[in-house]
């Protein structure tokens, strides 16, 4: 029996959500710079608030993180330590048009919470809070010490965070780490992430003329805009493979218990479709692996933007002297970013088109625990006591990316991601949302899973 009841759960997140309302009205944009170190005080507060010790750190050129302390209780065992990772920033609100409540004004319609950032990441952040604090209200305290490390870079990149974990790695010391997020599927199911998969991301740019041209010289000249989709479309064939030579051989194989895990993740393709609306089949059906198996081992080459020409209004008719994409690679255990720059280099090259240039925008390195660590364990049966025994799913990786590969490299601990988000969250779209009742469970869970790994091997 827990010392913290659901009751108890549920009072504490309702007096909080006051608190956790003006969290979430804070602009935290960082691709902007919005709000940022009124954002990185405000969590802070939230911190101490509840009686932890906090510390806003910060590094020239860099957004704050916060760092929090609470200290295990008389019942406890302070020999033991969890780190919570979580981000205060946000994605920009745009498409304005496309939200049916103000952004940051956050909104409940039939029990959902709507508004910028909740439910990535500032929903997970304050259950976690609402559950340290359930547990600072009871005689015993809590079951083990507990670190925060609250960033406000991760939707630009986390370019900074392995900077702050190698400058105060003894402050954020840990055994073990709850990620920033986790989301149940269409079946209700909560997914646990034990990785991320990380990303190389590119701007690539062809310049063919001084100026646009009229486009009846189309006859004798070339244009960016062919140049470019031509080198891109050299990089995958229409069987959906990516064609750059040496591509796939860097992929670090799976172990046989990882692939038994990917072998057990439910994946209902009709509801994926459903669910964003997909006009096309899913681009497993030409490839030798399963949309399971895609998620989680293999690497990614998609174009996520493309800009050339005239795009407005009616017709302008122009040869474009400039054409540009974004490309984003997702990286699995082996790749690393400098290694992938070279190998499309090397193939634009091969191909004619060193006209093209290619620079790495930003960069994560790929992160997987070991799936034998017994805080694996600890994370899943602690879920099942909240979810139930056939609604939790462990997945090796998620497909998304985040900075794990700094807290296994400078903490050398195993992460484990879950969090209070579902399948029509809409994270980094209009109208991003949670449940209500996902959040009380995902607090309840935080409140399960301390006192588990309290009771757990280390």
């Amino acid at each position: 029996m827990s010392q913290v009841s659901a009751k108890e759960v549920k009072r504490i997140s309702d007096k909080n959500m006051d608190l956790f309302y003006d969290y979430l009205r804070l602009e935290s944009v960082s691709a902007q710079g919005r709000q940022i170190k009124q954002t990185a005080q405000a969590v802070q507060v939230l911190i101490e608030n509840i009686g932890g010790e906090a510390k806003v750190l910060e590094l020239e050129g860099a957004h704050p993180v916060v760092y929090g302390f609470f200290e295990a209780g008389q019942a406890g065992d302070s020999e033991k330590t969890l780190l919570f990772y979580d981000h205060y920033d946000v994605q920009p609100e745009d498409p304005l048009d496309e939200w049916h409540t103000e952004p940051f004004e956050p909104t409940v319609k039939d029990d959902i919470l709507y508004a910028r950032g909740v439910s990535d990441n500032k929903a997970n952040f304050m259950a976690r809070i609402n559950a340290v604090e359930a547990y600072k209200n009871t005689e015993e305290g809590l079951p083990v010490n507990v670190k925060f490390f609250v960033e406000g870079e991760e939707e630009i990149g986390s370019p900074h965070v392995d900077d702050y974990l190698k400058a105060y790695s003894d402050l954020f010391a840990a055994d073990v780490c709850i990620w920033e997020a986790g989301s149940k599927d269409s079946e209700e199911r909560l997914g646990i992430s034990a990785g991320v998969k990380g990303i190389a991301y590119y701007e690539a740019r062809v310049n063919s003329a001084d100026i646009d041209m009229h486009s009846s010289l189309a006859a004798i000249a070339d244009n960016s805009a062919w140049r470019l989709v031509q080198a891109l479309a050299s990089m995958r064939n229409t069987k959906n493979e990516i064609t750059v030579d040496g591509f796939y051989d860097m992929m670090t194989p799976p172990t046989d218990l990882e692939k038994k895990v990917s072998a057990e993740m439910p994946f209902d393709p009709n509801a994926s479709k459903q669910t964003y609306g997909l006009k096309h089949p899913l681009i497993t059906d030409q490839l030798p692996y399963s949309p399971e198996e895609a998620l989680v081992f293999y690497p990614t080459l998609t174009i996520s933007g493309l800009l050339s020409g005239y795009t407005g209004p009616g017709a302008k008719t122009i040869l474009p002297r400039q054409a540009m994409a974004k490309i984003d690679v997702r990286l699995v255990p082996g790749y690393e970013p400098d290694k992938v720059t070279k190998l499309l280099r090397e193939h634009l090259d091969k191909h004619g088109f060193e006209d093209v240039d290619l620079e790495l925008i930003t960069s994560v390195m790929p992160f997987r625990t070991d799936l034998e660590d017994p805080f694996v364990e600890t994370v899943i049966n602690s879920a099942k006591k909240v979810y139930g025994e056939d609604k939790v799913v462990l997945e090796p990786n998620a497909a998304g990316t985040g900075p794990m590969y700094g807290f296994g490299k400078y903490l050398n601990v195993p992460i484990l991601g879950s969090g209070v988000e579902w399948e029509k969250s809409g994270a980094h779209a209009p109208n991003e949302n949670i449940r209500l009742a996902d959040f009380y469970q995902g607090v309840e869970h935080m409140v399960v899973l301390l006192e588990s790994y309290q009771h757990s091997e280390k």
